[in-house]
């Protein structure tokens, strides 16, 4: 046989055989018909399960020491998302709807009491059931249901502050940069190779406030944001062999989590709420210190004076630009903080 001829002879089964050794590979991971776990496959993956941290996690849980002792109760109103970003496919909003529910595991973390404002329809439908006197709390016996719950005036126990708010930025490409290069021999079949990345920057906004519950007055007003980064890296090759040729090329690319970003603005402002309503020492729970800040900016924000106490509620009461300091907080030893950030622990 000549080697024109091996050359048609051999193609053909190699392709049968690749073939084979795909069918084969496929079987082995998909089933037609489930196996004894109920299953046709098995998932990919093992990552466990972990706590959904950000870096101001443990500052709220050092919050404890302090939240335990005037124990304040908070509820949680609506944090909706204003920014109006949708995916382009319609698949959906591109930010979190649940920020409110991020707002309360912040809150937790900092042991603060919560009260459910948020979703109330199982507690309104059991009220409903009481009233009409349908709802026992004593087990059913032989003899038929025992005596129905009773509704007492005062039962349920009201919030002294609420938390309520709103994404309000979506900043998509504040800033990109990328670098492409391409280099190869000068000859027609010699090898070439191309190598290039790009980073880009968006962010995310919040506004918070929080609300006395009894005057409705807005007692502390926050706005803060948080930038988010991505890149990506990719780099190839092209060369002949012979009479063949290959082009081989890898990549790799990476986003910040947006919702884990969301989350780490909520948790911020929660921080800065709390530190403010419970008169927490600047230095307790290292909450002077933000973990995601640069220590240039730290050392020139913390070099801005604050001439009199008036001057810093005044700044705080106006959102003033000296509020970007993430770690500045007012403490127990400030002889003119707000009374209305007080009046719970006061009275």
């Amino acid at each position: 046989m000549t080697a024109r001829g091996r050359r048609h002879f051999i193609k053909p089964l190699v392709f049968a055989l690749a073939a084979i050794a795909l069918s084969g590979t496929l079987s082995g991971c998909i089933s037609p018909s489930a196996d004894d776990s109920g299953r046709y496959t098995t998932p990919i993956g093992d990552a466990p399960v972990i706590a959904n941290e950000t870096p101001y996690s443990d500052a709220l849980r050092c919050m404890t020491a302090y939240t335990s002792q005037h124990p304040l109760r908070v509820a949680v109103g609506q944090i909706a998302d204003y920014t109006g970003k949708t995916e382009s496919d319609n698949g959906g909003r591109k930010l979190t709807q649940g920020a409110a529910l991020m707002a309360m595991s912040a809150l937790a973390k900092a042991g603060v009491p919560l009260v459910e404002r948020f979703d109330t329809s199982v507690a309104e439908l059991e009220l409903k059931y009481a009233n009409n006197k349908l709802i026992g709390d004593s087990p059913r016996t032989a003899d038929g249901p025992q005596d129905y719950r009773k509704i007492f005036a005062g039962s349920i126990p009201g919030s002294d502050y609420y938390l309520v708010g709103g994404i309000t930025e979506l900043n998509f490409n504040i800033r990109s940069m990328g670098a492409n290069a391409d280099a190869g021999e000068a000859a027609t079949n010699g090898l070439k190779g191309t190598a290039g990345g790009s980073m880009y920057v968006m962010n995310v906004g919040l506004d918070l406030r929080l609300v006395d519950t009894n005057t409705l007055e807005v007692v502390k007003v926050i706005s803060e944001q948080k930038q988010i980064i991505g890149r990506q890296i990719s780099v190839g090759a092209f060369d002949f062999l012979g009479h063949t040729f290959f082009d081989a090329s890898v990549g790799e690319s990476a986003l910040e989590p947006i919702q884990l970003a969301v989350r780490s603005v909520i948790e911020r402002a929660v921080l800065e709420m709390m530190s403010n309503l419970y008169r927490m020492p600047q230095s307790a729970c290292e909450t002077q210190s933000d973990p995601l800040a640069n220590p240039n900016e730290r050392a020139q924000q913390n070099s801005t004076p604050i001439t009199t106490a008036q001057n810093a509620i005044n700044q705080e009461n106006t959102n003033d630009p000296s509020n970007q300091n993430p770690y500045r907080y007012y403490g127990s030893d400030d002889p003119a903080a707000e009374p209305r950030l007080r009046r719970g622990l006061d009275n």
